[in-house]
């Protein structure tokens, strides 16, 4: 049963992602005046130029130009599969998986770690408040959550920094100190590299932890209700068998679902922070490249983070199965 659902789910994505991949690929085409266009223009005006001349064939043929825009689509998706080949940055004149794994490492890296703290912290604090419902306990989680919530993530990155430099006396922008930015890996660099990035995975997690927690109290109040939980403790078991064994177990379904969820955050990191403390992440890349209509690597950071978000679905439905037998058979 558990084997048909899952390969069920599976199938369901097919369809999903080359509906997402014709969208992306409608994004690069859409705006006009791209910096395809663009290069093409000032190539063609260098006159007498055999070489620029060469250039402008070659780079008809491959993104074709000179194609209707259903056999550009089809052989871009070829390029992808097959080759691994998601166009040219024309802003950064590099290749545009190149480009994004050298961005790649530090917003997996951040993402990650954000989103360990955001549940080892929202999922004891939910729970937490639960058990204590109109007390002190769940009214300074309240508080906390709703401070969490109000606070723009911009705001509080410049508070931190602003209470480095003038506290601290040290600036924690950034990833790396500026007498390591080029230099090889080693172990100065990586303990610089520990030292600043407690700030930028503090930040991100801040709120998600606020928001989770919220959802996780709900949804424990909701479990501790219901009748099999009068049951178990009219049977004689303790508080933590109780809650370890039955009320967590079914709370937790709807944090599952939002875990499937966050995985497109995995490469797009919080553009706005990273923007302010100057963070090598693909969320900066991604604004970078739809302010300057860099589609080709626009297009291929929006078809990533959409395929990674069905991905995450899918992976949380067959965990939410795994977890819950009921699943299996809606």
């Amino acid at each position: 049963m558990l084997a048909a659902f899952i390969l069920r789910r599976c199938l369901m994505t097919i369809p999903m992602l080359l509906a997402i991949s014709f969208v992306s690929f409608v994004i690069i085409e859409l705006p006009p005046g791209s910096f395809l266009e663009q290069k093409l223009v000032q190539l063609e005006m260098v006159s007498g130029d055999a070489s620029s001349m060469i250039h402008v064939e070659q780079l008809k043929r491959r993104y074709g130009m000179d194609r209707p825009f259903l056999i550009r689509y089809l052989t871009w998706i070829k390029g992808i599969v097959i080759h691994g080949d998601f166009g040219e940055s024309f802003a950064y004149e590099r290749e545009v998986s190149e480009l994004i794994w050298s961005y790649l490492g530090y917003t997996v890296l951040i993402s990650s770690l954000s989103l360990i703290l955001v549940y080892a912290l929202a999922l004891p604090l939910g729970a937490w408040a639960a058990q204590h419902r109109g007390r002190w306990q769940d009214t300074l989680m309240s508080c906390f959550s709703f401070a969490a919530l109000s606070i723009p993530e911009f705001l509080l990155a410049l508070f931190l920094l602003a209470f480095g430099v003038f506290y601290l006396d040290y600036c924690l922008i950034g990833l790396n100190s500026p007498e390591f930015t080029f230099s090889p890996w080693n172990q100065d660099k990586i303990l610089d590299l520990l030292i600043h990035l407690p700030l930028p995975v503090l930040v991100v997690a801040l709120n998600g932890t606020a928001g989770l927690a919220r959802i996780m109290r709900s949804s424990m109040l909701d479990v501790l209700g219901q009748p099999y939980i009068l049951a178990a403790r009219a049977r004689g078991l303790s508080r933590s068998q109780v809650l370890g064994r039955h009320a967590l177990r079914m709370a937790i379904n709807p944090m599952i679902s939002i875990l499937g969820m966050s995985l497109p955050g995995l490469i797009s990191g919080s553009a706005i922070i990273s923007i302010v403390l100057n963070l090598p992440t693909a969320g900066l890349l991604l604004f970078e490249s739809l302010k300057s209509q860099d589609m080709y690597l626009a297009g291929t950071l929006v078809l990533m983070m959409s395929a990674l978000l069905i991905l995450g679905n899918l992976l949380a439905d067959i965990a939410l199965a795994v977890a819950d037998p009921r699943i299996r058979h809606d």
